[in-house]
């Protein structure tokens, strides 16, 4: 009887100790991996990335990019470095009208508004462009391709169009192992009403120069997704914001025209 207790006892530290020996592999094997991945950039550098889709690449490469060139000129009345502006809550915003007499109607500063920003954001991407299609670059040779990359006559075009911004991007890029890919078209879509916000902003500068002031309440009453927004400044400058209501996307501008002078 003792030594059939003695077989079982050691049946079970055999086996114990054969998990104990598993346990100890698949930690070795987790610590192994980890290393590796954290001490070769380059296998993280090519995650995510389908050779089969470099279109997809540039897009997540560029789009925080050019959400922000949006987000700026959208707030700064568009333009991504202000050179007439208003200071307001801490931001330089553009005067779209402006006279610096008093009794007098504004000239408009910006008459071709949406080439304008389209132009601005265009050249403030422009590096992170080049600069995406050198990493797609690198991550197509890390994979055992030579390639070609070309970049064609304005390489950066920005258009905004209704409740959308298609950004444009003139590269062709050939990547060859076994056999030669060509991609020519590269392009990206942000949702966004731009478009719309700058047209409503166009008209409550015609209104400025016309008769010295907009009435926000006007274009709330014909289009009831915008929230307008005048804040009259000490100085007679009209700083105006439109907001979509569904999107929270604005653009706000400055005007400044027949100022009545202190006193009056």
């Amino acid at each position: 009887m003792k030594r059939e207790g003695i077989s079982v006892s050691n049946k079970r530290v055999n086996k114990r100790g054969q998990v104990t020996v598993f346990i100890i592999i698949a930690i070795l094997i987790v610590a192994l991996a980890l290393a590796i991945y954290f001490l070769r950039p380059g296998i993280q550098s090519t995650t995510g990335f389908d050779e089969e889709n470099p279109k997809s690449f540039i897009q997540t490469c560029i789009e925080d990019e050019i959400e922000n060139a949006v987000n700026l000129v959208s707030i700064q009345g568009g333009s991504i470095v202000p050179e007439h502006y208003f200071i307001y809550n801490d931001v330089k915003i553009e005067y779209l009208c402006y006279t610096n007499e008093n009794l007098k109607l504004c000239s408009v500063q910006q008459p071709l508004l949406k080439q304008h920003i389209e132009s601005e954001i265009e050249n403030d991407i422009s590096d992170e462009v080049s600069s995406c299609f050198g990493k797609l670059v690198a991550s197509y040779e890390s994979e055992g391709y030579d390639t070609n990359l070309e970049t064609g006559t304005n390489p950066v075009k920005v258009e905004l169009l209704p409740k959308r911004i298609v950004a444009t991007f003139n590269y062709t890029l050939t990547a060859t192992k076994n056999d030669a890919k060509r991609y020519d078209f590269f392009d990206m879509i942000l949702n966004n009403n731009l478009y719309e916000l700058t047209s409503i902003a166009k008209s409550i500068v015609e209104w400025e120069t016309e008769i010295g002031d907009a009435d926000p309440a006007l274009y709330m009453t014909y289009y009831s997704d915008l929230k307008v927004q005048k804040n009259l400044r000490d100085d007679g400058t009209k700083i105006y914001t439109i907001t979509d209501r569904n999107t929270d996307n604005k653009f706000q501008f400055a005007s400044r025209s027949l100022v009545w002078p202190a006193g009056f």
